[in-house]
């Protein structure tokens, strides 16, 4: 079986965790017998694509988004169009939202859904932006849609008007992150933070539960990892909350670095209001690293019973949370071991093995 997926997302992303999800399923696809797995991305932005195995991706790279990105985006589009229909795949697995499939005529599409932000969190995006139309517009295309979680497949069929059978769950994998054994980040005992910190991932919420508790303020520092630099709104929110610099620290760095801040955490946080899916806790899991995180959306089923819970809209519920752990030896023990535990039920492997199975459903 040929499986093409077009080049949307790799001219959106140079780096970020849809593409990276494209290329892992990529990979682990052609792994399995019998399957061709082509990446048709004419021009790309994608760090990701250089390090895949020989002859999956198709294309080039540039070194930056032109000035007329939407020209750059649409016209390697267009040629991954006539790629593709060279090519003659039996499926087409669309990487984003377009209004007009690159799919030849009577192949096969199967577009995967990562979550429904857009549509729920609509205030934390430009009035311009297009993406939910371009996702509704996919979805009722698509001949199958892919969700990365049940919370994601729950919203998107009460949110948008499809039947239940044309929507599947796979969930996602993650790379075990191999630690660099860096100098220790900080002198005090931190919690970790990681990723983008606006809207609905809650920082503002973490600060605050953590502001509120002397005992946390005097036994432990906060480390951020990516995200960019703190904003001068984030700094007047350290002000506000009587915060020193010194205790709030951002940092960013490759895959290395970041495991080894797992590994160096006394506790992880993961305060989003809203997530698709959720790898960082994961990650987390991997590197022996207790996770404190929200009750909501796709969090609770990808974590299960190896996180301690707040609700992220109850700044006490947070507190009491994050203390909860950081007070008991044994439960930050009983967290670390549940994590290797539920780290195992997902990988990529499985991920590909499962979304094969509903490209072979289509045929």
């Amino acid at each position: 079986m040929k499986i093409a997926f077009d080049s949307q997302i790799f001219t959106l992303q140079e780096y970020g965790g849809i593409s990276r999800y494209i290329c892992s399923l990529a990979t682990h696809l052609t792994d399995l017998e019998g399957i061709e797995a082509n990446i048709i991305a004419p021009f790309y932005i994608n760090a990701y694509l250089e390090n895949l195995p020989k002859g999956i991706v198709s294309g080039i790279k540039i070194p930056k988004i032109p000035k007329t990105g939407r020209a750059f985006h649409q016209s390697s589009l267009w040629l991954a169009r006539r790629a593709i229909s060279k090519l003659a795949p039996q499926i087409v697995h669309e990487t984003y939202f377009t209004e007009h499939s690159v799919a030849p005529k009577g192949v096969r599409t199967v577009v995967t859904v990562y979550d429904m932000i857009h549509e729920l969190f609509p205030e934390a995006f430009s009035k311009q932006d297009k993406t939910s139309v371009q996702k509704r517009i996919a979805t009722q295309r698509a001949d199958h849609v892919i969700c990365i979680s049940e919370s994601t497949r729950k919203d998107l069929l009460e949110l948008f008007d499809l039947p239940e059978d044309k929507v599947s769950v796979v969930y996602l994998g993650f790379d075990n992150l191999i630690p660099e054994i860096s100098e220790t980040h900080k002198i005090k005992p931190y919690l970790l933070y990681v990723g983008q910190r606006g809207g609905y991932k809650n920082f503002d919420g973490f600060l605050r539960a953590y502001a509120s508790s002397l005992w946390l303020r005097d036994n432990f520092d906060v480390l951020c990892f990516g995200g960019g630099a703190f904003l001068s709104a984030e700094k007047k929110l350290f002000a506000d909350l009587i915060l020193s610099e010194n205790a709030i620290t951002q940092i960013n760095g490759s895959d290395s670095k970041l495991a080894d801040c797992y590994r160096g955490a006394a506790l992880f946080v993961y305060p989003s209001l809203y997530e698709g899916f959720g790898i960082p806790p994961l990650e987390a899991m991997s590197l022996g690293c207790p996770v404190a995180c929200s009750n909501n959306s796709s969090i609770p089923e990808v974590v299960a019973e190896a996180g301690e819970y707040f609700d992220p809209n109850d700044i006490d519920s947070m507190r009491i949370a994050m203390e909860r752990v950081l007070n008991s030896p044994a439960r930050r023990a009983e967290l670390i071991d549940f994590g290797v535990v539920r780290r195992a039920q997902f990988s990529w492997q499985h991920c590909a093995e499962e979304t094969l199975a509903i490209y072979r459903n289509l045929r």
